[in-house]
């Protein structure tokens, strides 16, 4: 991963530049004190100067002194990238936020392709680089001047953004992180892999099942064809990826994506957005099993074992379930009302399947609304459960889901315990229709 330095005009040099690989701060510094124009000087081939090579290797010390030095944060190499470039390659995110802190410019394109430091974090799959890029972005002049959504959705010479680099080389993490901060989920590329193709049809011809996963689940179109008339379904044929070709047959079952196009989820709080992002994950995975079931294709064994789950559930009282599926504690609590919910019921009432296009967005609400006193829903969070245990209060935090197909499909079936668990959120979740014909709630008999 290092980037060694080529063959330099004299001694002095290579010792300079091999002293800076290696991270010898002391030496780097006695080399400066004898000549002062080392810091001027480059590898002969490549063009990198002494700022690039201690970037691509991680040396944040020997960083700090060369910037220390005055050398500018945006000195270029041959092919016009910058050391923030390089150590977005590399993934050495302390060199990153040092040359961040120093005013480097992220919005320098080099010469190979038209890239930003963006597309290489993206492209190389170095998620927390891309993830300090655009925090940066978000406070830095580049936010002013061409706006974060313009940023994120950058494209380089081939019309490829980072999205759709994140997506062809399966970097899954890149690719929720960028459909999070506002990636287009369905933009055409240029030139690059097959023109017209979006990220769906990247994620279809690499194979990648996560990322075919993420898009999905953010609303990517199935049916959306590349210049050559082909649907992500066709590529992955094509390439012989059958378990991704499964999931993105148009016949198969229609995956829940995050609201669009209120966006509801993505304003929540970190804690709430995890739990509601964890239910919805698992629903999806659970149409996934269903679609792949008589294949041979399967999804992996689950990393982490249910068992026990049932036995947070059983301890816990009556009054700590969730009201509408009786089987799930309530961990989501409406701010305006206080009325609560577990993450799967609360998650039917935030998404939904793919939008009809032929539907107005007049018959849509401005927000879901509770099911228990109709307001409107605009700020969620985190229940604190709290048990007496020896005069001391515990939280339980994200406690385990009870292990039920009904709570993992969203269909609560009829019981003859409560009305009330009969209501159907398969109904409920496709957009407004929570009120019947006599404008009450919608259940089916016991």
């Amino acid at each position: 991963m290092g980037q060694g330095p080529s063959f330099s005009r004299s001694s002095d040099e290579h010792a300079f530049f091999g002293a800076i690989q290696a991270g010898d701060a002391d030496a780097v510094r006695s080399a400066l004190r004898a000549d002062p124009e080392l810091l001027r000087r480059t590898t002969i081939y490549d063009r990198l100067s002494a700022l690039h090579i201690a970037a691509a290797n991680g040396r944040v010390e020997v960083l700090s002194l060369i910037l220390d030095g005055s050398l500018h944060p945006d000195v270029v190499n041959r092919h016009k990238q910058t050391p923030l470039m390089l150590a977005a390659m590399h993934g050495e995110i302390d060199c990153l936020r040092k040359l961040l802190e120093s005013g480097a410019n992220i919005l320098m394109f080099d010469s190979l392709h038209g890239r930003t430091c963006l597309h290489h974090a993206a492209h190389y799959g170095q998620s927390d680089c891309l993830q300090a890029i655009l925090s940066a972005a978000r406070s830095s002049p580049v936010a002013g001047s061409w706006g974060f959504a313009r940023f994120v959705n950058v494209r380089d010479d081939s019309g490829a953004t980072p999205l759709h680099l994140a997506a062809r080389q399966g970097r899954h993490d890149c690719v929720h992180i960028l459909l999070e901060n506002g990636a287009i989920v369905s933009a055409p590329t240029g030139t690059y892999g097959f023109p017209g193709s979006t990220p769906l049809h990247l994620a279809a011809r690499g194979g990648s099942l996560d990322c075919v996963r993420q898009l999905l689940s953010w609303g990517a179109d199935r049916l959306q064809r590349d210049s050559a008339g082909r649907i992500p379904y066709e590529v992955a044929l094509k390439r012989c990826h059958g378990a991704c070709a499964a999931l993105l047959n148009p016949s198969s079952a229609e995956p829940l994506v995050w609201p669009s196009p209120l966006k509801f989820i993505s304003e929540l709080d970190p804690d709430a957005k995890a739990l509601l992002e964890a239910a919805l994950m698992e629903a999806n995975r659970e149409r996934e099993k269903k679609i792949l079931k008589g294949t041979r294709y399967s999804l992996p064994s689950p990393s982490r074992s249910d068992d026990g789950a049932d036995d947070s559930i059983s301890e816990a009282s009556d009054a700590e379930l969730c009201s509408i599926c009786f089987d799930q504690i309530c961990t989501i609590s409406i701010l305006e009302c206080g009325h609560q919910m577990c993450a799967p019921c609360t998650l039917a009432l935030c998404c939904h399947t793919k939008p009809n296009a032929t539907t107005t967005t007049a018959s849509c609400p401005p927000s879901p609304a509770c099911p228990f006193c109709r307001r409107a829903i605009s700020r969620l969070a985190v229940v604190v459960t709290v048990a007496a245990t020896n005069n001391d209060e515990e939280k339980l935090s994200s406690p385990k889901p009870r292990s039920s197909s009904r709570v993992r499909s969203f269909g609560c079936e009829g019981s003859s315990s409560s009305s009330f668990k009969s209501l159907s959120l398969g109904k409920l979740s496709r957009g407004a229709g929570w009120r019947g014909a006599d404008d009450e709630l919608v259940m089916d008999k016991p």
